[in-house]
């Protein structure tokens, strides 16, 4: 089982990933694109990460937004190591 971190490590996670936040007990980014499609490419992309890590974020998608939310289930609906490292796996994420 996942542990949470503590709210320094987050922070201190999140100080090293332009753009996160860390709110809610969550990490978030919202990003913006050109249009749907870039949108959509996006979000398949950040599904292959993902499924490489056995960790899946909340997705939100509207036109050529898309807002993620990372926490994770086990340890309380908090931000664990698993959470960094997506959040990392995305931020190398190339979509344009």
């Amino acid at each position: 089982m996942r542990q949470a971190l503590i709210p320094e490590a987050v922070q201190a996670a999140v100080d090293q990933l332009p753009g996160w936040v860390f709110v809610d007990d969550s990490l978030k980014k919202t990003y913006d694109f050109k249009n749907f499609r870039e949108a959509i490419s996006f979000i398949v992309r950040i599904a292959f990460s993902a499924e490489e890590l056995n960790h899946h974020p909340e997705l939100a998608n509207s036109y050529n937004r898309v807002a993620i939310t990372l926490r994770t289930h086990e340890a309380g609906n908090k931000v664990t190591d698993r959470d960094v490292e997506l959040a990392q796996a995305i931020e190398n994420i190339s979509w344009v």
